[in-house]
């Protein structure tokens, strides 16, 4: 079994996602100390935009073909300027492939890749959340569940939210995002 990790936030050490994701990471490990894991961080390791050689060559693209032979993905996001981080939707780019992750057909779109779990560590330096005034410009939790909706996978998410509001509602966002983090089922197939 195989666990993909990907980090993408901007903030280094101080990440919130970082931390969050590295408590999924560690979770499922530990329920399973036999996963083989692999790690990338856009942020240090950015890839560069989408080309049509990239696009036209699926077997050639490594982000594709290490997504594919993951059982379970964890993906720590950062949230900014309403959406997710531009290093991320570079590798979303490579990873929505034609033929791979999804085909259309005559009923139209078929998601290819829903026998995986992906789990997303998502932090938001204010309130987006379901009710709050800000929600209408929630648009990366929103985005991910309709990019791996479309390739068949429903994501999971722990989001710390709230981060930028104050020391005491960040220490809270982290505190319930990470024992969300280490309450999630470790099984590392698709939850049912």
């Amino acid at each position: 079994m195989k666990l993909l990790h990907i980090d993408s936030s901007i903030q280094g050490a101080g990440s919130a996602s970082r931390a969050v994701s590295a408590a999924v990471a560690e979770r499922l490990r530990a329920e399973h100390p036999a996963l083989a894991a692999s790690y990338r961080d856009l942020a240090a390791e950015p890839l560069p935009h989408l080309t049509l050689d990239v696009l036209g060559d699926p077997m050639a693209n490594a982000e594709l073909q290490a997504f594919l032979a993951a059982d379970v993905v964890v993906i720590g996001a950062g949230f900014y300027n309403f959406t997710i981080p531009s290093q991320l939707k570079v590798w979303l780019d490579r990873i929505m492939i034609a033929g791979q992750t999804f085909s259309y057909g005559p009923d139209g779109p078929q998601g290819l890749a829903g026998n995986k779990r992906v789990i997303v560590a998502l932090a938001r330096g204010g309130f987006y959340g379901e009710g709050a005034p800000a929600a209408g410009f929630e648009h990366g939790e929103t985005y991910l569940k309709a990019v791996f909706g479309f390739i068949g996978i429903t994501p999971e998410f722990v989001v710390a939210e709230g981060l930028a509001m104050g020391d005491e509602a960040r220490e809270a966002a982290m505190a319930g995002a990470l024992s969300a983090a280490r309450g999630l089922a470790g099984g590392l197939a698709v939850a049912a």
